[in-house]
């Protein structure tokens, strides 16, 4: 396990590695200047003098070579000095505190609410299999499957306006600060995300499900008398949830970059608004810090999915 530990960590180093070289290189390239939709009309023509522009590049670090700014971006991660929004004098570490905890809140209570509505569902459907309800589980699975999450959750504010006469709060309200208004806050999002991820669990807990059935163990395990719950509970679902695990891995992790349709459609910031909003306003700076932050969880959260592997499935063995 440990040489493993360290083969992963090293191919997570490298990765990351990449993922740095890629946005970077990309935020230049891509048609655009930071300069021009700074100091630029509408047009993105300049409004400032030539020396002006030259001083303005200066300030942001833009005037020195390609490899320079890469290097000093670099040196500033590893200090924590994650740097400046190029519009607003604001250090971009303060705006991942203060946008990342609601973000994360929201991922975790998505995937919370699938797991308690998907594996359920999941499981008495394969029990109930060819069924009425069956169908009636399936078919409710395949739509909500196909309700985009952002549509669900403008339904869900038009409902709680116009019958419950109440509208979800639009400003950032820490957990430590309010628990009761940041609840109400984080709840609309995370149903509206979670429905769509619980449909996709329930239908992939229902092929694991009626796969593992089969499987020489349970007909053993029927034969010596256990009930159907506990063979479920005891040898179904341990075997079964691999799948899902390494799903909810995925959708956790790109959760964490924040949902941006959902979160315009509450109207609240969090970590995908800015990311959007870094990149269609060329704030390099914040569009490659964000990126870094997500690709680091990203890897992390697999390699943590990896190693729940060998715990939930003693089978499996990472040498």
């Amino acid at each position: 396990m440990a040489q493993y530990l360290i083969r992963r960590l090293l191919l997570s180093i490298l990765t990351i590695f990449g993922v740095t070289l890629v946005i970077f290189v990309a935020m230049r390239v891509l048609p655009g200047d930071p300069l021009a939709m700074i100091y630029g009309e509408a047009t993105g023509i300049y409004v400032l003098s030539e020396a002006e522009v030259n001083a303005a590049r200066a300030s942001l670090g833009l005037d020195k070579p390609l490899y320079r700014q890469y290097l000093n971006w670099m040196a500033d991660v590893f200090s924590g000095d994650l740097g400046h929004s190029f519009w607003v004098d604001t250090p971009i570490r303060d705006t991942i505190l203060r946008r990342g905890p609601i973000t994360a809140q929201i991922a975790l209570l998505s995937i919370l609410f699938s797991w308690l509505i998907g594996v359920p569902v999941g499981v008495i459907s394969a029990l109930q299999r060819e069924s009425t309800l069956d169908y009636v589980l399936r078919f409710l699975v395949t739509l909500f499957m196909a309700i985009p999450s952002f549509w669900l959750g403008l339904a869900m504010i038009l409902f709680t306006v116009l019958v419950l006469n109440w509208r979800p709060s639009i400003t950032i309200t820490q957990f430590w600060e309010d628990p009761k208004e940041n609840f109400l806050m984080v709840i609309g999002p995370s149903v509206a995300v979670g429905i769509g991820i619980a449909a996709i669990i329930a239908r992939m807990t229902r092929t694991t499900v009626l796969e593992t059935l089969r499987e020489d163990y349970v007909r053993t395990a029927k034969a010596k008398g256990l009930g159907q719950w506990m063979i479920i509970i005891r040898h179904v679902l341990r075997n079964a949830m691999l799948p899902v695990l390494t799903l909810s891995g995925l959708a956790l992790a790109g959760l964490l970059g924040g949902s941006v349709a959902v979160e315009r459609a509450f109207g609240f910031p969090g970590l995908g608004s800015a990311l959007a909003q870094g990149a269609v306003e060329r704030d390099w700076m914040m569009v490659q810090n964000l990126t870094l932050l997500f690709a680091v969880v990203f890897v992390f959260i697999n390699l943590a999915i990896d190693i729940l592997y060998a715990w939930v499935d003693p089978r499996i063995r990472y040498e």
